[in-house]
């Protein structure tokens, strides 16, 4: 053995000890350290930092655990953003509860592979978790579920299932003879993620595959109305996108009068529901997504509103015969491979045959912990913590002169730009001013460039809502010159 690996080996349990103090040192410092600093923010010399770290030189003895610890915690614990934090209002990002951040550490500890029955603790318990999230949801038993790295596979996995169901409407076997089989397609949705249509690029469909269906008047939500007409004039079977929580301002299709089109136009039915299945925790909310368990595939993403670590989600499917068809891998070593033809009642396939993965780590430990510490009523909390300080700050943004609310508030997001000017380059100088504060990303909603904050951080509490709010207006004083300004 290496010298320095067997010194690290001797030595673990205060090499250990040493990056747990750094880990609560960080955690203890979210609310005080800036929440993206000015050096990482773009145009701040992130090109240039970029190019020194490519050109950083490889020592031939690397000096141990030790060492690493003490570069990392002079070098580069510096510049990362607090996005574990309560007023990291990018994307949507949640953090990592206590529970989660305990399940993450022993899913490094114990390094599971689990994909294969041939050691299969790791999958039984994924199967477990699934189980829970599945109920978490509203889902029936007929979904099936699989854990991935985020949305964008989530939603690769769903739309591949789809992809072998027109093959099976149309008499081909897609997964057998390639994609050429299936000649034209069409991917109809009001208003898609940007990862449906990597997604569709991937699979070899196409990103013109993906037509837009007009949405209604001020909405996001498809018009179900020129959804039938778009399925009345296509020629062979198609793929419907649903959203059950969109980008901008979190509006959802209506998913039942959808579902009730497949029955006379015969689609397959993926509902994006990345963020927005959440919304089945809250009695005030679930009525958002009533029709989510008659949806052929479902995409839910964990480390946005389920507070698991970096990168988590799950993708459901009632069609798990068409996805071992798809996925499935034939290696004696890794164990034994299901049938081309449609599954057996009870049948368990290894994971290894249910993502485009041969190998993922136990994302399922962290989903685990937390849901079994805090159950039903603990994340439910979060949701309507998180729900009731979106509607908070979205009000606040109503009072302060010179921004303006671009939607209602329906859950999560605050969709919001420039009263007057609301130029992408004004929002960047504005975020950059608020980026010690708060952070929040640009979009483009109504033919305005915006910004949407979106909540869905453990921490966040009425408190960071406040000092949001008033680093936003300060931030909007200074842009603008006002110093009179009164929030």
């Amino acid at each position: 053995m290496h010298p320095e690996l067997a010194a690290d080996l001797r030595r673990l349990p205060e090499l250990l000890e040493e990056t747990r103090q750094q880990a609560l040192t960080f955690l203890g410092g979210l609310d005080r350290r800036p929440v993206v600093t000015r050096a990482a923010q773009p145009g701040a010399g992130s090109a240039g930092s970029a190019a020194a770290a490519e050109g950083a030189g490889f020592a031939e003895e690397g000096g141990g655990l030790a060492a690493a610890l003490a570069e990392y915690a002079e070098r580069w614990e510096p510049r990362l953003s607090a996005s574990a934090g309560p007023r990291y209002f990018g994307f949507v990002t949640g953090g990592a509860t206590p529970a989660a951040l305990a399940g993450d550490w022993l899913t490094s500890t114990v390094d599971q592979n689990a994909n294969s029955s041939l050691d299969p603790a790791g999958q039984h318990l994924e199967r477990e978790t699934v189980g829970r999230l599945r109920e978490l949801f509203g889902l029936s038993a007929a979904h099936h579920g699989t854990f991935v790295s985020g949305a964008t596979m989530s939603n690769t996995v769903g739309l591949a299932i789809a992809r072998e169901w027109l093959g099976e409407r149309l008499g081909v076997d897609v997964a057998e003879d390639g994609v050429g089989a299936l000649g034209q397609v069409r991917v109809l949705s009001g208003s898609a993620h940007s990862s449906v249509a990597k997604a569709l690029s991937v699979l070899g469909l196409g990103r013109t595959a993906l037509r837009t269906v007009p949405v209604l008047p001020g909405r996001e939500a498809v018009d179900v109305a020129a959804l039938e007409r778009a399925l009345a004039g296509a020629d062979g079977p198609c793929v419907v996108v649903a959203n059950a929580g969109t980008v901008n301002t979190v509006d959802f299709d209506d998913l039942r009068a959808i579902a009730d089109l497949r029955e006379r136009y015969g689609f397959w039915l993926h509902v994006d529901a990345a963020f927005g299945a959440f919304a089945a925790l809250s009695p005030d909310h679930a009525g958002l997504v009533a029709g989510l368990d008659l949806a052929d595939s479902v995409c839910v993403d964990l480390h946005k509103w389920l507070n698991v670590p970096y990168d988590s989600a799950v993708q459901f499917t009632r069609r798990p015969d068409l996805q071992t068809r798809v996925f499935r891998n034939a290696a004696v070593y890794l164990g034994p491979a299901p049938s081309a033809g449609p599954s057996q009642e009870g049948e368990h396939p290894d994971l290894v045959h249910l993502t485009p993965e041969n190998s993922h780590r136990l994302r399922a430990l962290a989903a685990w912990f937390t849901l079994r510490a805090y159950g039903r009523a603990g994340h439910r909390e979060i949701v309507e913590r998180n729900i009731a300080g979106a509607r908070a700050l979205g009000a606040a943004v109503e009072r302060i002169d010179g921004l303006r609310l671009l939607a209602p508030v329906r859950l999560n997001v605050v969709c919001f730009t420039l009263d007057t000017d609301p130029t992408a380059e004004r929002l960047a100088a504005l975020t950059a001013e608020l980026a010690e504060d708060a952070f929040v990303t640009p979009t483009r909603y109504a033919d305005r460039p915006a910004l949407r904050a979106a909540f869905s951080n453990w921490r966040t509490t009425e408190a960071d809502v406040r000092r949001t709010a008033e680093a936003l207006a300060r931030a909007v004083r200074k842009l603008t010159g006002d110093q009179d300004f009164r929030a």
